[in-house]
């Protein structure tokens, strides 16, 4: 059975929420890192990957989805390297 729409909505606000404070955070540590030498980016995208495998997303998923990401990446930024 779906969901009302109203519930719908809800999950759907409740989704971007989460990645936009998961982001913020990131943002910040990126910022503050005390080893310029470590990157924050590949240790977080790694951890994020193990978490997700260890929540029960399947290898094949993980590796599609963030393909698919990637893959998407240049039509969201519209050919721009970084957000200024």
């Amino acid at each position: 059975m779906t969901e009302p729409p109203d519930l719908r909505d809800a999950w759907q606000n409740r989704f971007h929420e989460v990645v936009w404070k998961f982001c913020e955070e990131l943002s910040d540590l990126h910022r503050a890192n005390p080893w310029p030498d470590r990157p924050l980016l590949p240790q977080v995208i790694n951890y994020l990957m193990t978490e997700l495998w260890d929540k029960g997303f399947s290898q094949s998923e993980i590796r599609e989805a963030f393909n698919a990401a990637v893959a998407d990446m240049p039509r969201y930024a519209a050919g721009e390297e970084r957000r200024s």
